[in-house]
C-alpha cells in the first residue's frame, strides 16, 4: 500500500511541491495564549500551473499600534492549506442526515450562527480562522482529503479506538470518487468540510466562480448524506477579503491552521510526530492540518494522539472548537469570543 500512496503523491507535483516552497514562511501568529501577538506578515500567492506559490502583492500588512506585522493571507498548497475553544459549540443542533444514505439518528450538524456578529476584520483585512482563544487545554484536528483514500478506513479506526472526533475538509472530486468514504466519515460523527469543488485557488477567480466552487460541492455532499457542511478551507491556503465574505453569504466559516503537521513532506512517522507535539505555536486552540493521503499519516496517526493527550490536550472536531457567533479576530487571526 505504502509503495501505491508514494507513486499517487508523485503524481501531484503541483500541490507537493508548493508546501515545501512556504514551509519556511510558515508564520508564528497563533499557538499558546501567551504567543498570541507573534505573527509574521506573509504575502502570498499562488502559481497554480506549477504549484508553486510566491509573494502575494495584493497581501498588505496589517499595522499594530506596537509596530508589528499581522498574519494575513499566507497561501499554502493543499499540504499545507490543504493546511482551538470554547468547548461549547454554540448553535449545535442534532439532526439526521437524510437522503441516500438514509437517516441516522443522534448525528451531530454544526449550524452557522448569525453573521453579523462575526468580526473577521482586522484593519480592512478579512481573516480566516487560524487558532481560537480559550483557556480550555482543547485542541482540533483536521484532515484535507484531495487525492486517494488507501489510509482513510485506517484512519476512522484508530480515530474510533481513541474515541475521538476530528474533521476532514474533501474536494468536490473525491467526494464524487469515495462517496461510501464521505458516507462512513459521517457515519463516525465526524465532521464533513468543504475544500472547494475544483481546488482552485480562490482568490484569483471571480465572486460568482468562488460561490461555484463552495456550493457545488455543498450540494453534493448534501444530496449523498443530507448533511449541511459550514466549514471550509481555501485550496492552498489562499484567501483575500472576497473569499472570507463570499464564505459567510454561503454561511461558512472559512477555516486555517496554525500548526502544520508536514506530513506532506513525507520525511517520517516520528517526524509528523514531532512537528505536531514540539510546534513552537501549540497551544490551547490550536488547528491541527493532516491529510489523509501523505504517506505516514496513518502509521503516526496512534502515537500522535497519545503523546497530546499525555500532554493535556482535548482533542476535538472544529466544529467544536471555534465560536459560532459573537466573535472578532486578532490580527494573529486567533478567533476571540466577544465578552457579554
Amino acid at each position: 500500500m505504502r509503495e501505491r500512496q508514494a507513486i499517487m503523491v508523485k503524481k501531484l507535483p503541483a500541490k507537493m511541491l508548493a508546501a515545501a516552497v512556504l514551509t519556511a514562511l510558515l508564520l508564528s501568529g497563533c499557538g499558546s495564549q501567551e504567543d498570541a501577538g507573534t505573527g509574521e506578515s506573509i504575502e502570498a500567492k499562488a502559481d497554480a500551473e506549477e504549484g508553486f506559490l510566491v509573494q502575494n502583492p495584493e497581501w498588505e500588512p496589517i499595522e499594530q499600534e506596537s509596530g508589528g506585522a499581522g498574519a494575513g493571507g499566507e497561501a499554502m498548497q493543499e499540504g499545507t492549506a490543504d493546511s482551538g475553544e470554547n468547548g461549547g459549540a454554540d448553535g449545535e443542533a442534532q439532526s439526521g442526515a437524510a437522503g441516500e444514505a438514509g437517516e441516522r439518528e443522534g448525528q451531530t450538524k454544526s449550524l452557522f450562527g448569525e453573521a453579523a456578529t462575526m468580526n473577521n476584520d482586522v484593519n480592512g483585512r478579512e481573516l480566516p480562522i487560524y487558532c481560537v482563544d480559550t483557556e480550555e487545554k482543547k485542541v482540533a484536528l483536521s484532515f484535507d482529503a484531495g487525492w486517494g483514500n488507501e489510509d482513510t478506513e485506517k484512519l476512522l479506526e484508530i480515530l474510533k479506538n481513541h474515541n475521538l472526533k476530528v474533521t476532514f475538509f474533501m474536494t468536490g472530486e473525491w467526494v464524487a470518487n469515495y462517496p461510501d468514504d464521505v458516507k462512513a466519515i459521517l457515519q463516525a460523527g465526524h465532521d464533513l468540510g468543504n475544500h472547494s469543488e475544483n481546488h482552485k485557488n480562490m482568490s484569483q477567480i471571480s465572486d460568482e466562480d468562488k460561490k461555484q466552487e463552495l456550493m457545488k460541492v455543498h450540494d453534493k455532499v448534501k444530496e449523498l448524506t443530507g448533511y449541511e457542511m459550514c466549514l471550509f478551507r481555501p485550496p492552498y491556503g489562499d484567501y483575500d477579503n472576497a473569499v472570507i465574505d463570499v464564505a459567510k453569504e454561503c454561511k461558512y466559516y472559512t477555516i486555517q491552521w496554525d500548526v502544520d503537521s508536514l506530513d506532506w513532506q513525507n520525511k517520517g512517522v516520528e517526524s509528523v510526530i514531532t512537528t505536531v507535539t514540539e510546534h513552537k505555536n501549540l497551544g490551547n486552540g490550536s488547528i491541527i492540518l493532516c491529510h489523509n493521503g501523505a504517506e505516514y499519516t496513518a502509521e503516526a496517526l496512534d502515537t500522535l494522539i497519545t503523546r497530546l493527550q499525555d500532554m493535556g490536550y482535548e482533542i476535538v472536531p472544529i466544529s467544536e472548537l471555534i465560536y459560532k457567533e459573537d466573535f472578532y479576530m486578532n490580527f494573529a487571526g486567533r478567533q476571540i469570543k466577544n465578552e457579554d
